[in-house]
């Protein structure tokens, strides 16, 4: 192949990797846009996705699409239940201090990630996709399940989007993100969206591992990059923003696509650790995030 087609197959596989770091950094961003809390812990929900996505999978058997659609509505859910618990037991009981919540939310990433490691083990283990269709570019063949990544994370960006500006759930989680104080006053039960916000941010992680882990493998240290690539996101894009999200997720995966084709991906991390402190030196709050008042 010729640089067209080197440079067509680098952006499908930069999409890709956009479409499900787009989801997991905005699990990142709602989460600290509404409570102000840094989930270091956020990669470890997502990777928690990935291991139950292997287990239901395996647990149900037959047409592996039966298997994938169980664990697309099974796997969040238990990973929000989850989330929804150490919210309550932790953050809540440490009325959300910045700083306090740091520290337990690092003390829950390796609480969860030795969890998996006695009960899931060290083995990083496959999940077959649902269907292994292939679309006939000009030049070659693509795996139709990667473009379908691609479209159930525009669709689910979408319903997101809908939700937070068309919706009540939505105008509460605003009013709550703009002032909580003025919000609990006028009746808003403020502890109950922070539950519900940490549980949504983790649900949308362990959907965006469900969705990647057919063309990768359930590890239970696959959180850590995810982790990492989502900050680079939320602190690109503006921390809360979905718009700044999706346009740094897109930013950052393209770049790591068709940088690590045509040079090596150490370089692409570089490039996107030097954008992250151009950002932070010449506007912290982010391209799209509001100064703070």
């Amino acid at each position: 192949m010729h640089f067209g087609p080197h440079l067509l197959l680098a952006a499908l596989e930069g999409l890709v990797t956009s479409a499900v770091l787009a989801l997991t950094a905005l699990g990142l961003s709602l989460v600290f846009g509404v409570m102000r809390v840094v989930n270091v812990a956020h990669g470890e929900f997502f990777m928690l996705g990935a291991v139950l996505a292997w287990a239901i999978t395996t647990a149900i058997g037959g047409h592996p699409a039966l298997g994938f659609l169980a664990a697309l509505v099974i796997a969040p859910l238990i990973v929000g239940a989850i989330a929804l618990v150490a919210e309550r037991l932790v953050l809540r009981r440490l009325n959300y201090n910045p700083e306090a919540t740091i520290v337990a939310t690092i003390g829950m990433l390796y609480i969860i990630q030795q969890l998996a490691l006695t009960f899931y083990g060290p083995e990083a283990r496959p999940v077959e996709p649902p269907f292994s269709y292939r679309i006939l570019l000009p030049w070659f063949g693509y795996s139709g399940y990667k473009l379908s990544i691609i479209a159930a994370s525009a669709l689910l960006l979408v319903a997101t989007w809908l939700v937070l500006t068309r919706t009540k759930i939505g105008l509460i989680m605003r009013a709550t993100q703009y002032d909580s104080e003025t919000a609990q006053a006028f009746g808003i039960p403020v502890g109950r969206v922070y539950g519900g916000v940490f549980a949504l941010g983790a649900m949308l992680a362990a959907i965006a591992a469900v969705l990647i882990v057919p063309i990768s493998q359930a590890h239970y240290l696959m959180g850590q990059d995810p982790l990492l690539l989502s900050f680079i996101v939320v602190i690109i894009g503006g921390l809360g923003s979905l718009r700044g999200t999706v346009v740094a997720a897109v930013l950052i995966g393209l770049s790591d696509g068709i940088i690590s084709m045509f040079f090596s991906p150490t370089l692409a991390k570089i490039i996107a650790t030097l954008l992250v402190a151009m950002v932070l030196v010449f506007r912290p709050q982010g391209l799209f995030g509001t100064a703070s008042r």
